[in-house]
This record gives C-alpha cells, structure tokens and sequence, in this order.
C-alpha cells in the first residue's frame, strides 16, 4: 500500500465532522440520536434566494465564470463590506470562493515551513490542520473561561517570534461564540503593524451577534493591506450547501489568492453565485428572524445547563456555540464519545479546538428547541450518573493553573 504524503500524515481527520459521519451512521441504524454537533443553521435557504437560483438555472447559466466571481456578486459584497463593515473595498478587492477554501488557500500563498502563526486556543479545528499542511508552525494562545474566552493583545504580542507570519483572528468565535471588543481588534492591529505580520480575520459569524457590535480589523486604517477578511454567506442565509464565500483585502493579496483558485475549483459554481446576489441585495428579513430564534435558543439551553450538577457555561454574545466547562475526571474526546453511545447526544469535544479546550465540549444550538430540551436532558442524566460513581475530582477553583504566555 501506498503511504500517504507526510504533511497528510500530520494532521488528524476533521474532529467536527468525524462527529458528524458517526451520526449519520448511528441515524441509518434507525438510532435516536440528538445532535449537538455541526455548526449548520437547520433553516431553510430564503425562498427569494433559491428562485434567483432557479431562474439562472433556467436560463442557461450553467457554465464557467471568471475565476474571482461574476461581477454582479462581487460588486455586492464589495458593497455590504463598505456599509456594514467599514471595509474600503471595490469588486477588485473581493474573491468569491467557498470560506474554508479561501482560508486553505490564503495559508498556501503566504506560509513557508519557517513559519510560524499564532492562532487562539481554543479555535476552530481547520485553522492548526492549514498551517501544518503548509508545513508551518501553529502557536496557541490560550483563552480562558474566567476572561470570556477573549483573546488576549498582551499573550499575543509575548507569543510572537522572529519565525511570527501570521496571527488569525476569529470573531464571532467558534467554538466559544466570543465576541471580541472593539478595544482589543484594535491593540492586535497595532500589534500586527508594529511586528509587520499579516492577519486572517475569520468573520463568517459576523451577522449572528445578539449584543455589542462586530468590528472588522480590516477597516482600521492601514491594516486593509495586511488583513485577508474571510466571511461567508453559510451561517446567515442558511447556505451551507451552496459553498458561496469570499476573501477581502488588497488587490495584490487577492490577486495572489486567486492564482491558487485557478489551479483548483476555477470558479464556484455559477447558478449558485447569482442565488448569492439576490442574498445580498434581496430582502433581509429571513436572516433577521433566524438570529432572533438562535437567541431563543441559546437562552434555553443556557438554563438548562444550569441545571445540570458539574457544568457550567459562559453567556455567547455571537455565532450559535455553547462552549461548557465539566466537572468530570475524563478527558472530552472520551466524554463525547460515551454521550454518543449511551446518551445518544453527540457533541465535540473541546480537544479538537486544541489544548486548551480539554475539559469542556461544544454544542451547537443551531437546532429546534425540542431537540435543544431532549438532548440536555440526556445530558444531565449521563452527568448526574458520571458523578454518582465517579472518583473525588480536583475543584476548578483549586485545579492546578495552565501554563499562561
């Protein structure tokens, strides 16, 4: 048999999606499972959406289009930035690609195996797989429940090297649902131009925010340059399937961007892109009514995790995360998986964000209220027999302390 490449080799099978598959499977067995696990609005894509979709259809626009998108669906997006982001952007400055492609390839147009990014713990399972198939070097900075999870500009600025090319910000953040503030974009924006580094800004939950207000580095003057803004309309417009996304930032930088698009997908699909112009240009109240039900829901599973003896959770103000910390002597990749098999609720484990997500797991509340009631009741009879039979466990607030930058 033919080995895989080493830089494959480096890199462990998507943790969320792993989760996913094992669903799927348990669900085909006629299973009752309660999924928790992938980060995916369970809305239907605006209707208004799919007939311009359909209608481009009908019309025989079925073929290639230029490689950094039609021009229609970049002048939208340019536009929605500048008015909703303060991005000083034209259609140039915009590459329309699938969000997660465009993070794949701003990795392999910018890093060599000489260096290194700093990127948050924890963070989103995809970002440490790009820089290792890049042969570059993930450095964690740690986020920490009794802070909110806020990414630090000091611990930031301590982990930075000679080898630092890149810092990747994530806001509203996956998995803890963290909203950044202003005041600290700003600092790692000062930091990123004093070290002369380029950010990923990760905004693809920037629409799902339920207080306080996004705020893209991009729009700070002078960081346009350094900063490849990644956003998407997936999350807001229930577009998962249609894999409609794009990268932001100077020309140069997109045009850089857009080769590796050339010798890859060429373009996204085309029908798919005119369904992203009516998203954009169309009426927007679907999207305001899907944020206002993922509040609801949030709400309700907040309270009843606090009903739930050993665990305990930070109040999301974005994205549809819960990140809870328990109070239980296992590690999370094991908890999840004994959730699955006898509670039938699948979650993530916090390990799959990285290090410091040991001890707690992810639930996505993208999902209907009685889904959200059945599976934290499974979950808080799975807990409440863990602590019946468990072994005495170390207190957080005596726990030993992890190691800070």
């Amino acid at each position: 048999m033919v080995n895989t490449s080493k830089r494959l080799q480096k890199i462990p099978a998507s943790g969320t999606i792993a989760i996913s598959n094992l669903v799927s499977e348990m669900k085909g067995q006629g299973i009752d499972v309660v999924s928790f696990s992938m980060g995916e609005p369970d809305f239907v894509t605006p209707e208004n959406v799919i007939t311009a979709a359909q209608k481009s259809l009908g019309s025989g626009f079925t073929h290639y289009t230029p490689s950094m998108g039609v021009s229609a669906l970049r002048e939208a997006i340019a536009n929605t930035v500048r008015r909703d982001n303060g991005i000083v952007a034209s259609s140039y400055n915009v590459l329309v690609t699938p969000a997660k492609q465009a993070i794949f390839m701003t990795a392999l147009a910018y890093l060599d195996s000489c260096d290194e990014v700093i990127l948050p713990d924890p963070g989103w399972v995809t970002y440490e797989a790009v820089i290792k198939l890049c042969g570059a070097k993930p450095v964690y900075v740690p986020l920490y429940f009794d802070e909110g999870f806020v990414l630090s500009p000091e611990r930031v600025e301590a982990a930075i090297t000679p080898n630092t090319k890149m810092i990747i910000l994530n806001t509203p953040a996956n998995p803890t649902g963290c909203v950044l503030p202003e005041d600290a974009v700003r600092a790692i924006a000062e930091i990123a131009e004093k070290h002369d580094l380029l950010v990923l800004a990760d905004e693809i939950y920037e629409k799902v925010i339920y207080s306080g207000k996004h705020f893209s580095i991009a729009s700070i003057p002078g960081m346009m340059d350094r900063t490849i803004t990644v956003s998407g309309l997936s999350k807001t417009y229930a577009m998962t399937g249609w894999r409609i996304g794009w990268a932001i930032s100077s020309r140069e930088n997109i045009q850089n961007i857009n080769k590796l698009q050339t010798h890859s997908i060429s373009c996204c699909t085309s029908f798919a892109q005119m369904g992203a112009v009516e998203a954009l240009t169309g009426t927007q109240v679907p999207m305001a009514h899907m944020v206002e039900e993922f509040r609801r829901r949030r709400d309700l599973a907040l309270d009843l995790i606090e009903e739930i003896p050993g665990m305990e959770c930070q109040r999301p103000e974005g994205a549809f995360y819960l990140f809870p910390r328990y109070d239980a002597d296992m590690h999370s990749e094991d908890l999840a998986t004994k959730l699955l098999r006898e509670a039938h609720v699948a979650v993530t484990p916090g390990a799959a964000f990285g290090p410091n997500g040991e001890g707690f797991f992810r639930i996505s509340y993208a999902t209907s209220e009685d889904q959200i009631r059945e599976g934290l009741g499974r979950i808080k009879a799975f807990m409440q027999s863990l602590r019946a039979t468990r072994t005495p466990h170390v207190p957080w607030d005596i726990a030993p302390a992890r190691n800070l930058l």
